[in-house]
């Protein structure tokens, strides 16, 4: 009988945790995505995951950094997607730069330390200096965490795989805004983009 194989774990020594879009205005009952509809309750269960694994790698000394989708005040930078697919973000004066529905979760306890990258598309590369950053810090492997599961972090964890960062996801620390997409996306991800681990594993690989 053959013997499973043991799930890849990521090296603390040439890691980097990333985490996606935990922001007031995508996961706070009071922000914006709330506001306008969305089930925020649905993505609550990734915050204490995702505080745990900001531990883990604070203990550790891993870098980490933090996104933030951010607009301009005026909207203008928001392009096809805002102004025909989520219009009623901009109704909601959602994500504005500076203001407190931008602002990460204070759960999450983000230091000055950490690195934070504002973004205005799904991924976490695109127009920013995060793979620049990755290079930088030495780093080869990327665990990601955040939300939601479909949209920002699969988006970002394509970007990765595809600029060759070996990129895991912590599955217990993301979320969607149904259960039937998160599943998709994690299967989606697990196929080809990123081995799917979780915050336990992450203990135990960065002990």
């Amino acid at each position: 009988m053959n013997t499973p194989a043991p799930t890849p774990l990521p090296a603390s020594a040439r890691s980097a945790l990333i985490v996606v879009d935990m922001q007031n205005g995508f996961v706070n009952p009071k922000g914006s995505c709330a506001s306008t509809g969305f089930p925020v309750a649905e993505l609550a269960p990734a915050i204490a995951p995702c505080r745990t694994a900001i531990d883990v790698a604070r203990r550790a000394r891993v870098p980490i950094v933090f996104t933030r989708y951010t607009y301009r005040a005026d909207f203008r930078d928001g392009g096809f997607m805002l102004k025909e697919k989520f219009p009623m973000l901009a109704d909601a004066n959602a994500l504005v730069a500076g203001s407190w529905d931008q602002a990460l979760l204070d759960e999450l306890g983000a230091t000055d330390s950490d690195f934070l990258i504002d973004k205005n598309r799904p991924s976490s590369f695109y127009g920013t200096p995060l793979e620049s950053y990755l290079k930088g810090l030495g780093v080869e492997e990327v665990v990601i965490c955040g939300v939601t599961t479909q949209c920002c972090v699969e988006t970002t964890v394509r970007d990765a795989a595809q600029r060759d960062f070996r990129t895991f996801v912590l599955s217990d620390a993301v979320a969607e805004w149904n259960k039937e997409q998160q599943a998709s996306a994690l299967a989606t991800m697990g196929m080809l983009f990123a081995h799917l681990i979780t915050t336990a594993d992450l203990n135990r690989a960065w002990q």
